[in-house]
């Protein structure tokens, strides 16, 4: 069965370079394997970055071991729903690509912040 983002058709890739995703096949798909529930595709932003360092998750810094490249504004990152959520309400929040974000992504994070932070434009406009 294929995944769904959270507008309710078929998940599409978020990005490659870097290569992004849990699976590393650059799409926020998740699994049992993915306790943090990295399927929010995120364009990261300097100021969401450095929210991130603040509360412990160093997205900037490489970690080869867990091919990491570290991130720079611009990048497009799957993130964990419960990280970008806690930047959102912290007044953070990176800009999302709603067709790339997974539809698990809804059992933490409302559509409404994620739809207030859309850097797409879905089909039919009547959705927004």
């Amino acid at each position: 069965m294929a995944e769904l983002n959270v507008l309710g058709g078929p998940l599409e890739p978020c990005g490659t370079d870097p290569m992004t995703g849990f699976y590393r096949d650059g799409c926020c798909s998740t699994g049992p394997q993915d306790i943090g529930r990295h399927t929010i595709c995120a364009v990261v932003t300097a100021e969401f970055l450095e929210h991130q360092r603040s509360i412990g998750n160093d997205l900037s810094t490489p970690m080869p071991q867990y091919r990491f490249p570290g991130l720079e504004p611009g990048d497009r990152w799957c993130v964990t729903a419960a990280n970008w959520l806690r930047a959102y309400q912290d007044g953070y929040a990176s800009p999302v690509v709603l067709a790339c974000t997974h539809e698990r992504t809804l059992d933490v994070v409302p559509i409404e912040a994620l739809r207030e932070n859309a850097v797409d434009v879905p089909d039919d406009l009547g959705d927004l």
